[in-house]
């Protein structure tokens, strides 16, 4: 017998062995008789699975005893003997092999000493099964996947376990097979059999049974494991089933606690709101408010009835609403913030609806909100836009907006500039947003376009003007470096070409300028622009270089630590000055010159005036001897002009007391009545002799103030006697005083011509006498000592004139003088 042979024989053994286990489960099964053609028999399943049996240990039989043989010293008879026995074997072996080739069905058989399966029996090929068999052992390839992945999944826990199986698999033509597995002691082995119809359904009907089983363990276990409430109704509407989580929820030991207490995890209001809502849909879904462990929760609820009762689960979203409000107070805060701010911004969803937008954007446009809140289109808005005269006209306006729509479909923001027909420059920025959609922000900068072109004019104004100054301007930056310069400031300091340049150091530049000067200011300057912020101050200088020309210098501190130096050449304003310092200190010395001669003079002509003055008034005395009446007059004259001659030469003293700041006030109590009747009685005669009359109005003044009576009396007189030589005949001067808060006013008024404006400025000016109308020519000094003493007493002068009502000169003093001053020159 060839190896071969035996292998065959001892695999039909092993089939044989294996089939037993099957025989229990077969015999019960009422499957038709199979008809065995070569043969005639017809004999079932039982009688077939028994014959394979004795087939089996026949094999195994006849294996043992050709071992034997082999073992043993053969004789001749028993070669003989063993060849007929053989024969035998090998007739019931082909009939073995016969049988199990009757059906459509095969085996895959495993054993200790074969570490590959071996392959018994055949599937019709209108299974789908490939003969090959690495093809067949490839389950994958003719079998559904999912039949596949539970085939291989069984015979992995019958290889590692020896858990038998019985399934049904499907091929990839739609054929059902029954897969059976069992285990031996030595060996395993898989049969895979075609069913007929019959037993297709059968197998169906089992098998989804098992199906619906395992998904309901599935289901279980799952429900067991959520930590969500999951509940089950009976048709009375009472509870069935529930999990632990639903236990937990409502504060029982077990889910058979809550079941036998009715412990129920919804309100009264929101069952009987589930119950009817299942009177007319049998899926209940929505959010419910209810208390668990003392705080009260929202849930997601999902109730569904079937005529056998409902079930339901509940979802705890309490976090989820929260976030969801809180995104929501989110969104309303940046709403509101968008709505303060002054760029337009419009958010477009990813259908390219408009979803928000502030009310810049609708200030932008000028669109009513009605429009607006409608939610239009993208394109629909632009179209708006253009109708209204609104958007800038395109050449090519359908793919202007293409592209301009393109931002949907982009990943990275777009960029574009809108020119618009009212001159308003927009740039308008297309975002895209992660979920879809676009945020669209329309930044109006056309004020800002505006100030910087104008800032750029003003620089490049700036940049001319500062070329053509005279004036030298540098600019250093906190570094000490050149920040800007103009040519002029390399010309004044004579430097060479290359040094004064942008970027050069304040050390190097004052190098340069220290070799044309002796005097150098550039330590000052380096300390300014170098220094700390507590000696950066603004500051002046002047300094004098070598070829002697003299530059006043500027140093100002200018924002962000810098600092502006500016020099400005003074040569010719010096020189002017030096030569006005020299003829003013001329003329100093030709005043004080003036001074001391009029003064000299004044007192030498005193003494022979007085001397004449005293003569004169001895001879108009009778006791000196009569004179005749040309005698008499001519006495008269001497003394009236030597009078007059007294004053001057005394008015000239006082002045020139005053220029030598000696002249000190008494300053005591006056009594106003008095000084001003004092002042009528000197001036009466005169009045008299011209045909003046004086009024005096002093109703309206103080009794008395502090002041030097003996000047406020000259003052009077020196205004009174001014109005005298203009008052025309028969006209009224009038003396006014008055009070004036802190203040005593004198005014003294004439009927007179008036003075011009040219006079009138000059009117103070010493040795001017102008007869503008007078009766005499005066030596021009009455109205200097009137200024001069009432600026000693700290008060005014005032002069009011017109050619129609005359000339009123008013003096203010202060009630009581703080102190004393020098009248003004």
């Amino acid at each position: 017998m060839s190896r071969s042979r035996l292998r065959a024989v001892w695999v039909a053994g092993l089939a044989g062995t294996a089939l037993t286990g099957w025989l229990p489960t077969v015999a019960k099964a009422a499957e038709p008789a199979i008809s065995i053609g070569a043969w005639g028999l017809s004999m079932g399943v039982f009688e077939v699975i028994q014959l394979a049996v004795f087939l089996g240990v026949t094999g195994a039989a006849m294996f043992s005893a050709l071992w034997l043989i082999r073992e043993r010293g053969r004789t001749a008879a028993e070669n003989v003997e063993l060849r007929a026995r053989v024969g035998d074997l090998s007739t019931a072996l082909r009939r073995s092999e016969a049988l199990l080739n009757l059906r459509d069905q095969r085996f895959i058989v495993w054993s200790d000493e074969l570490r590959k399966p071996e392959l018994v029996g055949t599937l019709s090929a209108s299974t789908g099964a490939p003969e090959d068999r690495a093809t067949f052992l490839a389950y994958g390839r003719w079998l559904t996947p999912r039949a596949a992945a539970q085939l291989e999944h069984a015979i992995e826990a019958l290889r590692e376990k020896g858990t038998a199986f019985e399934i049904v698999v499907e091929t990839q033509k739609g054929v059902l097979l029954e897969a059976q597995g069992r285990s031996g002691s030595t060996h395993l082995a898989v049969r895979l059999v075609s069913l007929s119809e019959a037993q297709r359904e059968h197998a169906e009907l089992r098998h989804e049974h098992q199906r619906i089983a395992a998904e309901h363990e599935s289901l279980l276990a799952l429900a067991r494991a959520v930590d969500m409430p999951v509940w089950v109704r009976g048709p009375d509407g009472r509870l069935a089933w529930v999990n632990p989580a639903y236990a937990t929820a409502v504060e029982a030991d077990a889910p058979e606690a809550a079941i036998d207490e009715d412990r129920q995890f919804l309100g009264t209001a929101a069952r009987q709101a589930i119950a009817t809502h299942h009177l007319s849909e049998a899926v209940f879904s929505r959010r419910v408010s209810t208390v668990v462990a003392g705080d009260r929760k929202v849930f997601a609820i999902t109730d569904v009835a079937s005529p056998s009762g409902s079930a339901g689960l509940a979802s705890d979203v309490t976090e989820i609403e929260n976030v969801s409000a809180e995104y929501e107070r989110t969104l309303r805060n940046h709403a509101d913030t968008l709505d303060q701010l002054n760029t337009a911004v419009a958010i477009f969803d990813d259908r390219q609806k408009l979803r928000f937008f502030n009310q810049a954007f609708q200030k932008l446009w000028n669109l009513d909100t009605v429009f607006l809140e409608s939610a239009p289109d993208h394109a629909l808005l632009l179209d708006r836009l253009r109708s209204d005269g609104m958007l800038a006209e395109q050449p090519e306006w359908r793919r202007w907006k293409e592209n301009l729509l393109y931002a949907y479909r982009a990943v990275d923001p777009q960029e574009h500039w809108w020119h618009l027909p009212d001159g308003r420059t927009l740039r308008v920025v297309a975002n895209p947003q992660p979920k879809g959609g676009v945020t669209w922000v329309f930044e109006n900068l056309t004020e800002k376009i505006d100030l910087e072109s104008r800032y750029n004019t003003a620089v490049r104004v700036q940049g001319e003007t500062l070329d053509n100054l005279a004036e030298g301007v540098a600019v250093f930056g906190p570094d000490g470096r050149l920040r800007l310069v103009n040519p002029a400031f390399s010309s004044l300091w004579r430097l060479p070409p290359g040094v004064a340049e942008t970027g050069t150091h304040i050390s190097v530049i004052r190098a340069a300028c220290d070799v044309v000067t002796e005097n150098s200011p550039w330590n000052e300057l380096v300390a300014s622009v170098t220094g700390f912020d507590d000696e950066r101050r603004n500051s002046h200088g002047q300094t004098e270089l070598a070829d002697g020309t003299v530059l006043r210098f500027a140093i100002i501190p200018l924002p962000n630590g810098q600092v502006m130096t500016t020099f400005v050449d003074m040569t010719d304003s010096v020189n002017v000055e030096r030569a006005l310092k020299d003829k003013n200190e001329a003329l100093e010395r030709a005043d004080q010159l003036k001074n001391d001669f009029v003064q000299h003079v004044s007192y030498e002509l005193r003494s022979p005036l007085t001397n004449i003055i005293g003569f004169t008034e001895l001879l108009a005395m009778p006791e000196t001897g009569p004179l005749n009446d040309r005698q008499h007059e001519y006495v008269e004259h001497i003394g009236s002009s030597s009078s007059v001659l007294l004053t001057i030469v005394n008015d000239i003293l006082d002045l020139a007391t005053v220029d030598a700041g000696i002249m000190q006030l008494e300053i005591a109590e006056v009594r106003i009545a008095e000084t001003v009747n004092s002042a009528a009685e000197l001036i009466g005669d005169r009045l008299r002799e011209i045909r003046v009359d004086l009024d005096l109005d002093i109703d309206g003044a103080p009794d008395m103030f502090q002041a030097d009576g003996h000047r406020i009396r000259q003052i009077l007189f020196n205004l009174l006697s001014n109005a005298a030589n203009y008052a025309p005949e028969n006209s009224t001067i009038r003396l006014t005083c008055r009070g004036e808060g802190n203040a005593i006013e004198f005014a003294v008024h004439d009927d007179g011509p008036g003075m011009s404006p040219e006079v009138l400025e000059t009117i103070f000016r010493r040795f001017e006498p102008r007869t503008n109308g007078g009766r005499k020519r005066g030596a021009g000094l009455g109205l200097s000592i009137v200024k001069s003493f009432v600026e000693l007493h700290g008060g005014s002068v005032r002069i009011e004139t017109d050619k129609s009502r005359g000339t009123t000169v008013t003096c203010r003093f202060p009630v009581a003088p703080e102190g004393l001053r020098q009248a003004a020159e």
